[in-house]
């Protein structure tokens, strides 16, 4: 057995690759650049090394420094998480020439599937079914024109050596290609070093699924179930789930064994993942395509976990370390349902732009149950749900890195015990300073639609085509929170009496509340034993102390669980995937406070904002240029990825405020219309 790992990553990955490592009695060492001196990962770790500055190109992509912290430390193996250089099979190949097992696959199948125009190509000859496409090289945007019209639209765009959506637009019309060929080259240059992009028929209505493998190095591959990851926002998973609500036991049966063939094909060890994209339309169980093969460990793995009972980071250094798999194909079952949401640092209400900045508050739901071994069929089955992370309170979201923050991960024995388990965790899950998208994540899990399992990878841009504006609550649900805040603003007027020296107990916190919640007023009384609304009787168990940022309620015996914040007249109430301003005042004085001033925000649609810190790539108008609704103003590249930003009215440029290669903050003007 292996003694001593590097992990040649960062974040949760790392850590979550410790935890394994440590509970097999191995020895950690972690790398880290300058932004990360003080991370979780590298505090977890028995050793750490720097390697340099906090951009990825001159510290977590330097190869070589990684195996020198690697030599220095006497590490005899290096998991490489996912990212940075898990796909590089120079560094598998140099981990090997320096004598130290990498904890992966070995070069050869790294190189055969990292080059997504050349893995179709041994795909096809493996048997597996593949997307109708042009894998050859493409020269410039008119030969890709030509391409796409040839293939027929709508068409994928994707840069050969890409992965995690980046390097990927989808193309509806030549114009769609002319905007967004040459931004698909640069993202594959400057995320992967492979400019090259071919490009493939989409399928419409699809389904994106995926089968993970692992193998040994003496030659049992097994598949270990599918996982269904259709919710994608700009081609980046978002939900993840294990099993797949549409997979039959004939697909997955011949899914995986497409799978295993491809991979012993390449001569495949160590954990792995076939992608492939399913036609949500197909009866026959045969509509199934390849789209890729991830020579490395997935994100979204733990739901893989959760429903086998079997921690593929352990796997993995057992494989590395020469062992043979302990289990065959017959061993491994489906026991339950897990789903993962990825809590990603973004501000869904303005258009998922990334966000950056300090945790101010960081307070995740504590995790429960054990994560790699659920009971099985036939003892105590309870959900339970698991926080994979790699930050901490205080700690900083950077721009140099992914903006994903955490995983949540939860398990119960059916899918919809999953699904509530999810909308329980995101209730309860706390986090200020830079956006985030847990409002979003919760109303995916309350969606009918994806309740129901009849999704596609098309189902945000379908369900949200104008953005995103909070979860909508039901009239119970804001009774329910008018309630609430009565109740807090009595907590809190009893307090204020209570400290005060001079009123002492001659002033009473009011019994009757007038509760205005999203523009509807409520009259709520209270007494000792009942607490009714608008005249309604409502049982209500909770209990609150100023102060209290979640409360734990239960409402007609269905359990809530509410973030509060206070405000000048009431409270800010967060649950259900939005929040409620509820302003609470007492009844009597209701009717002559209602006509507050309230502050109206200046007029800024003349100008050209930058949504998100960044770097401005391009400017597509001068001053003086006549602008359309629509039109394409600038472009901004940040967390590795290219946004376009667009007029929001037509007009005339009237002066430019910056210039291509400008570091902007948010919000920083880039041009003003008139």
């Amino acid at each position: 057995m292996l003694k001593k790992i590097l992990v040649a990553n960062r974040g949760e990955i790392a850590c979550r690759v410790f935890r394994t490592a440590k509970r097999m009695g191995l020895q950690t060492v972690a790398v880290y650049s300058d932004a990360d001196a003080r991370a979780p990962h590298v505090l977890m770790a028995d050793e750490a090394v720097r390697l340099g500055p906090a951009p990825a190109s001159e510290s977590y992509l330097k190869a070589d420094l990684i195996l020198a912290a690697a030599k220095a430390t006497g590490a005899d193996c290096i998991h490489p998480g996912y990212g940075f250089l898990s796909e590089r099979e120079s560094f598998a190949r140099a981990c090997a020439e320096a004598g130290i097992a990498f904890v992966g696959p070995p070069p050869a199948a790294i190189a055969a599937m990292g080059d997504k125009i050349e893995s179709k190509k041994l795909a096809k000859a493996a048997g597996v079914n593949v997307v109708p496409g042009f894998l050859g090289e493409i020269a410039d945007t008119d030969e890709a024109v030509k391409i796409a019209k040839d293939i027929g639209f709508p068409v994928m765009m994707k840069a050969s050596a890409g992965g995690g959506g980046k390097g990927m637009r989808l193309a509806y019309s030549e114009q769609d290609v002319r905007e967004g060929f040459e931004a698909t080259k640069r993202e594959g240059l400057a995320s992967f070093g492979d400019d090259r992009v071919f490009i493939e028929k989409f399928i419409e209505s699809p389904r994106h699924i995926e089968i993970q493998l692992l193998g040994d190095q003496h030659g049992n591959i097994l598949y270990l179930n599918e996982r269904e990851c259709s919710i994608q926002r700009r081609h980046q998973k978002v939900v993840e789930e294990a099993p797949s609500p549409f997979v039959t036991p004939k697909m997955r049966k011949a899914m995986g064994e497409q799978a295993v063939a491809l991979a012993r094909a390449v001569g495949y060890y160590s954990a792995g993942t076939v992608e492939l994209i399913v036609s949500g339309a197909d009866t026959t169980g045969e509509g199934f395509y390849f789209l890729e093969m991830n020579t490395r460990l997935q994100v979204e793995h733990p739901v893989t976990e959760a429903i086998t009972g079997i921690d593929l980071v352990e796997q993995m250094i057992r494989v590395a370390s020469g062992e043979a798999l302990a289990f065959g194909q017959a061993d491994i079952g489906i026991n339950g349902w897990s789903i993962e949401n990825r809590v990603y640092a973004e501000d869904p209400y303005r258009g998922f732009l990334p966000s950056t900045g300090r945790l101010v508050r960081y307070d995740p739901p504590e995790s429960e149950g054990t994560p790699y071994n659920p009971p099985r069929s036939g003892e105590e089955q309870e959900p339970y749900t698991r926080v994979d992370d790699g930050v901490r309170e205080g700690g900083e979201v950077s721009i140099f890195y992914d903006p994903m923050i955490a995983k949540l991960i939860t398990w119960a024995p059916t899918r919809k015990g999953a699904i509530d388990a999810q909308i329980a965790a995101l209730d309860a899950f706390e986090i200020e300073g830079p956006g985030n998208n847990i409002d979003f994540l919760s109303a995916l899990m309350q969606h009918p639609r994806f309740r129901s399992g009849i999704i596609t990878t098309g189902f945000i841009a379908e369900e949200y085509p104008d953005g995103f504006h909070g979860a909508p609550a039901s009239p119970d649900l804001r009774r329910a929170l008018s309630a609430i805040a009565a109740f807090a603003a009595t907590a809190e007027a009893d307090r204020a009496r209570r400290t005060d020296g001079q009123l002492g107990d001659r002033l009473q916190p009011p019994a009757d509340w007038t509760v205005r919640i999203d523009g509807t007023d409520h009259n709520i009384e209270l007494d000792e034993d009942e607490i009714s609304v608008d005249g309604v009787p409502l049982d209500l168990a909770m209990e609150y102390t100023p102060g209290d940022r979640v409360v734990e309620a239960e409402i007609d015996g269905k359990p809530l669980i509410v973030k509060i914040a206070r405000t000048r007249t009431g409270f800010r109430l967060t649950t259900r995937g939005a929040s409620h301003v509820a302003r609470a005042l007492p009844a009597h004085v209701a009717p002559y406070a209602r006509h507050l001033i309230e502050k109206v925000p200046p007029d800024l649609s003349r100008f050209l904002l930058c949504p998100m810190p960044g770097l401005l790539m391009r400017l597509d108008v001068a001053a003086g240029d006549r602008v359309e609704l629509g039109q394409p103003l600038a472009v901004v590249e940040a967390m590795k990825m290219e946004n376009i930003l667009r007029a929001e009215k037509a007009g005339v440029v009237k002066s430019l405020s910056a210039a291509p290669g400008d570091s902007l903050a948010v919000d920083a003007v880039i041009l003003e219309i008139e």
